[in-house]
């Protein structure tokens, strides 16, 4: 009797998995690492702009000092991105839509404070990071205790915060002397040892966004309270079996939005040298930049998903897309084009987090 040789150990088994290619992990590592996709796209909107710079395509030098500069607009938008990111990661659909309107408010209040009161510089930024903490507690309040939904919630104090912030001095700006000194707080410096081979840097990416980003990543990363508001935004009812008090947590995200908010009205008040009562809400405002910045980032607008680290990196690419859109463009049709990219930017990372939620389960 013929007894049959075993199957083949090279033959692969029936039903098993074939290893995924090599274009297959790329493209889900790019997909999950929000950070990757962001970093390439930071490279391609470089070389882009920079090869129509040298094409003579540009109003002006897209260069390394025009970046270093534009930079400065990247301190209060990437600060009230982290602010956005707060109130998205605690769930249920848990949105800032007032956000620039509480810097326009504190801001006045700040330049009372500190233009027209007399009040030392310290005394006054702590009654803004006061007042913007109260009016965050407000959008909380109504969101976590009394569940009303954010996107209506914060879209009726914005209407209030902002009529506040024109009414309170008769719709007109505070540009004391003592307010217009506070402009050193955003010119820039340059930055030791190796400050001659770099261009200057502005002053405020080191006194108002490197504090804020460390202490929100400590936050979320390294206490209780950030594992509990990651915690609600996934599950909130797994969460409160678990013993997290959901309401409570997801109102100190919102005041915590809030406090940021009062240190940004203090940075745009140093940045245009006068407490304006539209400094948040002009144009296109910086509520919906700030969430453009958190989405893309890879912050899940359905609450639970969020890094730091990705956000900062949005904040930058969005800085310089729109510094190079503004040269590309002449007159006011480069900020019209700049609303554009906004919203084109803003559809695309929302269908991409979705789009990576329901494949892989979300970004790392």
């Amino acid at each position: 009797m013929t007894t049959a040789a075993p199957p083949s150990t090279n033959a692969p088994e029936s039903g098993a998995p074939e290893a995924p290619g090599r274009l297959h992990r790329a493209v889900r590592a790019i997909l999950t690492r929000r950070e990757l996709l962001l970093v390439i796209l930071l490279v391609v909107v470089l070389v882009w702009m920079t090869t129509l710079s040298y094409g003579g395509y540009l109003t002006g030098p897209y260069d390394p000092d025009y970046l270093s500069a534009a930079l400065v607009d990247a301190v209060p938008l990437a600060m009230l991105a982290l602010a956005e990111l707060l109130v998205i990661v605690s769930g249920r659909g848990g949105i800032d839509l007032s956000i620039g309107a509480i810097v326009s408010l504190t801001g006045m209040v700040f330049g009372f404070a500190h233009g027209l009161w007399g009040w030392p510089v310290l005394a006054a930024i702590g009654l803004a990071i006061l007042v913007g903490g109260l009016l965050g507690a407000v959008n909380g309040v109504l969101v976590a205790w009394l569940g009303f939904p954010a996107l209506i919630t914060t879209l009726a104090t914005y209407y209030a915060y902002k009529s506040l912030a024109i009414v309170i001095n008769d719709q007109k700006p505070i540009s004391t002397p003592s307010i217009q000194s506070l402009y050193s707080m955003t010119e820039a410096v340059e930055i030791p040892v190796i400050g001659r081979n770099i261009p200057n840097v502005p002053l405020g990416v080191f006194t108002f966004l490197v504090p804020t980003v460390v202490l929100v990543w400590l936050l979320l990363a390294r206490t209780t309270y950030g594992r509990r508001l990651f915690a609600i935004g996934t599950n909130d009812v797994a969460a409160t079996w678990s013993g997290v008090h959901v309401a409570k947590t997801r109102l100190l995200a919102y005041v915590l939005a809030g406090v940021l908010a009062g240190v940004v009205a203090v940075y745009v008040t140093g940045q245009f040298a006068s407490a304006r009562p539209d400094a948040g809400t002009s144009g296109n405002g910086l509520a919906l930049p700030a969430i453009t910045i958190a989405v893309l980032g890879g912050v899940a607008i359905t609450g639970g998903i969020g890094r730091v680290s990705g956000v900062l990196l949005a904040a930058v690419l969005i800085t310089w897309l729109n510094a190079g859109i503004l040269l590309l463009f002449e007159g006011n049709n480069g900020s019209q084009f700049q609303l554009l990219a906004l919203g084109a930017v803003l559809v695309f990372c929302a269908l991409l987090n979705a789009y990576t939620i329901r494949r892989y389960g979300g970004t790392r």
